[in-house]
């Protein structure tokens, strides 16, 4: 068992406090977290602020340069830092788990370096010349969830520095150690304060969103918490972005070649045993697939391995916390006693960790609460439809708005339909999949702002315009 450090000005810094963190597969402890107080956190701004200084000032290609810096550590130390986050996160090792993972962040940080934001000029005339230049913000506060820890502090903290900015990182209290680790091994090729990582409790992350000298709150996680860091910051009138939750309806035509989409549609409802923001949540059917499509999907789903994410050819492992757990407990019973279907797995499975067997939901509509609400767990319900408008309305009466996908033989007819939902991204034939150089962010109370591409590189800048009179 290890005990962990703050990462303060490229140096430890030890607590007076620490709290345990749990394997989700055994409940055994996997090393002890420290508690930040008010002073850590001002200490870390502090360093952060002081770093910012010349950070800001270096030029675009030693900022380039660090994006492959952090690549090549994180390639380094993948072994290391997968068997870590697979402990403390429950998901696997292979397949979509903590080594898929650590290569999405090797691939984000290193395509950083290839975005730019140039001089872009406005106009250029006789009488005038404006320019429009972009300039970092100061200090970033990141505040990331625990359910891909490493690859989304990578989204968060590798275009705030590629663009100037520093960064203070707070990771989920259910998943720091993987986090504090990889902050550790990135300072080995940044320059003190330019990264920095504190830990705690909740009252940390409201202390951050209130610090009168971070600049910039980037937050992923529930809607509940995002609208809270968006109250707070208001007071200091923050730069936010804010990537919420979804609740992502995928639909699929009545000419869908289900043998050919079948894997892909669990996949994307099943990622990260469904703990992922983008993943399906609500499948839509239509009547002359609907008993194909679940037969097809339930096969899968009992062939599917689920267990300690450690062991060889688990491809599923357990839901993290026994907060989630509870709420997807919950969710699945409400849903049998309103007469709901239940095609595969649906009990708790035996054991010390938090297993829940992968589940299928079949005979069950809207206004249900596992159709209405964000399962976030190993659990999918299939709903029938017969008219495609309607479903259409149907898949956009939700509060959230992240994404959602369109399934059939059909393209052009698939693209008409994808272009009516009410999400920042619609997939054609695919779901949740994504690419550093496409932008994504969600509509309605699935967010603000964007991330990935150049214009996820802009939301950690602030405009400047240079306006130069000629006559």
């Amino acid at each position: 068992m290890t005990s962990y450090s703050l990462i303060i000005d490229g140096q430890k810094v030890e607590t007076a406090d620490t709290f345990d963190i749990l394997n989700p597969a055994t409940r055994e402890l996997v090393g002890k977290a420290p508690i930040a107080t008010k002073a850590d956190l001002d200490a870390a701004v502090a360093a952060a602020d002081k770093a910012f200084q010349s950070w800001s000032r270096e030029s675009n290609e030693t900022r380039k340069q660090a994006c492959l810096d952090m690549a090549k550590v994180l390639e380094d130390n993948m072994g290391e830092l997968s068997r870590l986050l697979t402990m403390e996160q429950g998901k696997p090792l292979g397949g979509m788990g903590s080594e898929f993972e650590m290569g999405a962040c090797m691939a984000w940080a290193g395509a950083q370096a290839n975005f730019e934001l140039p001089v872009k000029v406005i106009e250029d005339s006789d009488a005038q010349r404006i320019e429009l230049h972009r300039q970092p913000l100061g200090v970033v506060a990141s505040i990331t969830p625990w359910n891909w820890p490493l690859m989304i502090a990578i989204w968060h903290i590798v275009p705030a520095i590629r663009t100037g900015n520093t960064v203070v990182l707070k990771p989920s209290p259910f998943t720091p150690l993987s986090t504090i680790r990889m902050v550790e091994l990135l300072n080995t090729v940044l320059p003190a304060g330019v990264l920095n990582v504190v830990t705690g409790t909740d009252e940390l992350g409201q202390w951050m969103t209130d610090h009168d000298n971070i600049k910039k709150v980037v937050f992923t996680g529930s809607c509940a918490t995002g609208k809270k860091v968006m109250q707070s910051a208001a007071g200091t009138m923050k730069r936010l972005t804010l990537e919420l939750g979804g609740n992502d309806a995928a639909i699929v035509l009545p000419d869908t070649d289900v043998s050919k989409m079948a894997e892909k549609i669990f996949g994307g409802a099943f990622i990260n045993s469904g703990q992922t923001c983008a993943a399906i949540k609500r499948l839509y059917v239509h009547d002359d697939i609907y008993d194909e499509v679940c037969e097809t999907l339930t096969k899968i789903a009992e062939a599917t391995p689920v267990g300690n994410g450690l062991e060889q050819g688990v491809l599923m492992g357990p839901i993290q916390n026994k907060m989630q757990y509870d709420k997807v407990v919950g969710l699945v019973e409400d849903a049998k006693t309103r007469g709901a279907r239940i095609l595969c797995g649906g009990e708790p499975m035996d054991g010390p960790g938090y297993f829940y067997p992968l589940t299928l939901v079949a005979d069950i509509s809207d206004g249900t609460r596992l159709v209405d609400e964000e399962q976030f767990g190993p659990v999918l319900p299939i709903i029938r439809y017969s008219d495609l408008d309607e479903v259409i309305g149907r898949a956009n009466n939700s509060e959230f708005g992240l994404s959602g996908s369109v399934w059939s033989s059909d393209l052009a007819k698939a693209t008409e339909v994808a272009k009516k939902l009410e999400c920042g991204t619609s997939w054609v034939n695919a779901h949740a999949l994504i690419a550093p150089h496409v932008p994504m962010g969600g509509v309605k109370s699935s967010g603000m702002g964007v991330e990935f591409g150049e214009e996820g590189l802009a939301e950690y800048t602030d405009i400047h315009v240079i306006s130069i009179d000629k006559s």
